[in-house]
């Protein structure tokens, strides 16, 4: 009964102070909803196990390159490691890309897995409908099979149980339907259709890089042991391989699926959860000031019902009750916060964030946080309540004056804010240092223009017929024809890929003249392994009018013109850092160099010009030496046609859509602007400064509030002593700089403590940072300067109010 009475009691003194007690629930809400807000996002990219059986023994085999990276595995290497390992128990290669898929009520443009046969007894999951590949299906010339998502099936082919009458299309095959995965599979990421890759041969050589791949540890093995094994295997193919160059591994490694699917992001969750626990130290700190401001405020109410006989335990509880629904409240509007929160979080989030499917409110973190608060809420009601009971009634009520509070509680205040401002200063000097890196990133030259640009992507379906290459070329001339004709296009042409769109494929190029071709050229190799003839390059095949279309300038030569059919001499234009690398001193115009490895198309390739370099894997990526070959001569299955425009994007995108359909209406369109793809390449750093300015602006907040709270209830504590002053002839100034020097004093305090620790902690956001260092002093500056000055503002605004103190009626107050 007593308990019940403390709850009603401690409910009318909170509505009494309705103001403060509201601020103490934000403040909690705030910290609990962004604290399991993060978390779940950290939990569920990065934490949580994969949803595989034995997820701990899946791991991802990589080749190491000759620069250190990871790359792809070559397929007479990926067999040698199956073949040959002691520490797996079954390996699978895969690779996803996007098709053209006909078959269903609607064509779809989807993203398609190439798995061997072993892939999903490595994962452990099988069909929950139908089954998976047999035998017959893993060969060169089976009937094709083809494995579909659940989400796919239900979406697309309307949950059909007789998967035997459903065919699909893609690539110029016909597909049997045998089984629909369970509900939730989707490895690799956002893959709906899974085929055999023994369908096609394989590609012999050691140097073509095209399946990622992934393995199953053996009970009791390790993924150090799996490395070893591994590793040795590699050594041993680079021993025997015939094939040289760069573009031959030097060893392999394995790491953990999770981690390999995770690395790239988790410096970056883990910055931001960093960050969000600063907030909730700010946030604290600021319930902490605000609980025992109040605690002394009252201190001649709690001296007068100590004095009518309640016991010390007795009000000790009555200020737990009061800590206890201030909580309560807290973690209701804290829940709100955090849904709120994860919803807001993952429309930010940049696509390739993974996992974000995985991620859910987390009620373990959820617990923890206001596990975490309530700790804190009982721990500071329990310090509260001792303090302001530990003075005898009998002094508090001789005092004569309403809750007065002693230089202790002052300087306990003074600290609590000092180490609000610190943590704030961390806070703000982060924020301020990924802003101006992404100040610094827009600084940069893309290289092409943005702005009017749209983007159709386009999935042919792929063929080896010799004739269907030929029809292409056709075809792009008819589609450019016709969407040239739509009101506002004034240019439009197609590359195999668009620069800041995940990059184009790389290769080892060598240059000959027409008089060193060997007689046969199944002898290329001999020449492909004198390094003083080869270099690397990215390889883009782009239409005339490409280089026009996007602003890309010409720096010397010329560009693709009519000239350049498909049956005449093939031609190359090449990008500055390709000339720079490869013919430093030299006019490689009018050289001939063979790329046939990217296309199959053996002809020699006549540098006609040299173009600006583009930015083609973001702005922060330096850019890559890049041979542009004729779209129309050597054409691709999978395009990307760019429209310049000054038109409205819906009206010329509805009309492309339109043009489309009526030529080939089996194959579905994407379509973005330029605009779009420039922002989706800033998505990650827009994201971490988004967040971490959120969380650096709401501990100014707290902390401001803090400051403002601390000075103005020491100036009303104050005021007798203010009132005696101007009585005894002191000026206002001087007022102003007795109260104004301690709140100054405690954000010199503050402010220091918050440089130093932010120049020891700003260090783990080198990973995030573009031409700033952790340490730069602009950020730096700006954060203390501004800090500063808005804190001082904070205080001097009490500070100016005792100011105005009528001597004559603080005295007769008392």
């Amino acid at each position: 009964m007593s308990i019940m009475l403390d709850v009603r009691h401690a409910f009318r003194v909170l509505a009494k102070n309705f103001s403060a007690s509201a601020i103490i629930v934000f403040t909690l809400a705030l910290a609990i909803g962004a604290t399991t807000a993060i978390f779940s996002v950290v939990y569920g990219v990065l934490l949580r196990p994969l949803p595989y059986p034995h997820p701990n023994r899946l791991v991802a085999i990589s080749e190491v390159n000759h620069r250190g990276g990871l790359s792809r595995l070559a397929d007479p290497n990926f067999d040698d490691f199956r073949d040959r390992n002691r520490t797996l128990s079954a390996l699978a290669k895969y690779t996803a890309y996007t098709v053209s898929v006909s078959g269903g009520p609607e064509p779809t443009r989807s993203l398609i897995g190439v798995v061997s046969k072993d892939f999903f007894t490595v994962m452990g999951v099988a069909p929950a409908i139908g089954r998976a590949f047999a035998p017959d299906d893993l060969h060169v010339g089976a009937p094709p099979t083809v494995i579909v998502s659940h989400r796919y099936w239900a979406e697309h082919l309307g949950s059909r149980s007789q998967l035997s009458s459903i065919v699909l299309n893609m690539e110029n095959r016909a597909y049997a339907v045998i089984g629909v995965m369970p509900a939730g599979f989707q490895f690799p990421a956002k893959v709906d259709l899974w085929v055999p890759a023994e369908l096609d041969t394989e590609n012999h050589s050691r140097t073509s890089h095209n399946f990622y791949a992934v393995g199953r540890l053996r009970d009791g093995t390790t993924v150090g042991e799996a490395v070893g094994d591994l590793s040795a295997i590699a050594k041993d193919i680079v021993r025997r391989s015939d094939e040289q160059g760069d573009y031959l591994m030097v060893d392999a490694t394995a790491v953990p699926l999770q981690t390999s699917l995770t690395g790239r992001v988790g410096s970056t969750l883990y910055v931001l959860l960093g960050a969000v626990f600063f907030l909730l130290l700010v946030a604290c700190a600021n319930v902490t000031n605000l609980l025992l401001s109040q605690a002394a405020a009252r201190g001649r109410e709690l001296a007068i019902r100590h004095a009518l006989g309640a016991g010390r335990g007795r009000l000790i509880r009555q200020f737990v009750a009061e800590a206890v629904l201030l909580l309560a409240a807290g973690c209701a509007a804290g829940l709100l916060v955090a849904s709120a929160g994860i919803t807001a979080l993952l429309a930010l989030a940049p696509p390739e964030l993974p996992r974000l499917d995985d991620v859910t409110l987390s009620w373990p973190v959820l617990i923890f946080a206001t596990g975490l608060s309530a700790v804190v809420a009982v721990a500071l009601g329990l310090v509260t309540a001792a303090r302001a009971t530990r003075r005898d009634p009998r002094e508090t009520l001789a005092d004569g004056t309403r809750g007065q509070v002693g230089a202790s509680s002052q300087r306990t205040g003074r600290a609590i804010v000092a180490t609000q401002i610190a943590i704030t200063v961390v806070l703000l000097v982060g924020a301020a240092l990924l802003g101006r890196s992404l100040l610094r990133v827009l600084d940069v030259n893309a290289g092409f223009r943005t702005d009017g640009i749209i983007a159709m992507d386009l999935g042919l379906p792929d063929s080896d017929d010799p004739g269907a290459k030929a029809r292409l070329s056709s075809f792009y001339g008819d589609i450019f024809d016709r969407l040239r004709a739509i009101p506002g296009v004034d240019d439009v042409a197609a590359a195999n890929a668009v620069p800041m769109d995940g990059g184009l494929p790389d290769g080892m190029f060598a240059v000959i003249t027409p008089q060193e071709l060997p007689a046969k050229m199944s002898d290329l190799g001999v020449l492909f392994q004198q390094k003083e003839r080869t270099g690397t390059a990215d390889y883009c095949a782009a239409s005339p009018g490409y280089f026009h279309a996007l602003g890309i300038p010409l720096v010397r030569g010329r560009l693709f013109d009519d000239r350049d059919q498909p049956n005449a001499p093939h031609v190359a234009v090449i990008s500055e850092s390709l000339a720079r690398a490869r013919w430093p001193n030299e006019d490689p115009i009018g050289r001939t160099v063979e790329f046939g490895n990217m296309d199959g198309d053996l002809r020699l390739l006549t540098i006609v010009g040299i173009v600006g370099d583009t930015r083609e894997y973001g702005l922060e990526q330096p850019p890559q030496p890049t041979l542009y070959v004729n779209l129309m001569q050597r054409p691709r299955f999978q395009t990307t046609v760019v429209l310049r425009t000054n038109a409205d994007p819906r009206a010329v995108t509805s009309a492309a859509r339109g043009v489309l359909h009526e030529i080939a209406p089996n194959v579905p369109p994407r379509f973005r602007t330029f605009a779009q793809i420039y922002a989706a390449s800033l998505g990650a750093r827009r994201f971490n400064l988004t967040l971490i300015g959120a969380f650096a602006a709401t501990a100014l907040i707290l902390a401001v509030a803090g400051i403002y709270g601390v000075m103005a209830y020491n100036v009303a504590q104050r005021r007798r002593e203010i009132g005696v002053r101007i009585a005894l002839g002191a000026s206002a100034f001087d007022v102003l700089r007795v109260v104004l020097g301690q709140g100054l004093v405690t954000i010199a305090v503050g402010i220091g403590a918050g440089v130093i620790g932010a120049y020891a902690l700003t260090r783990g956001l080198q990973s995030l940072l573009f031409g700033v260092t952790p340490t730069d002093p602009a950020a730096f500056a700006a954060v203390v300067f501004g800090l500063a000055a808005v804190a001082a503002l904070a205080c001097y605004i009490p500070a100016k109010r005792g100011t105005r103190v009528n001597p004559v009626e603080a005295l007769r107050q008392e």
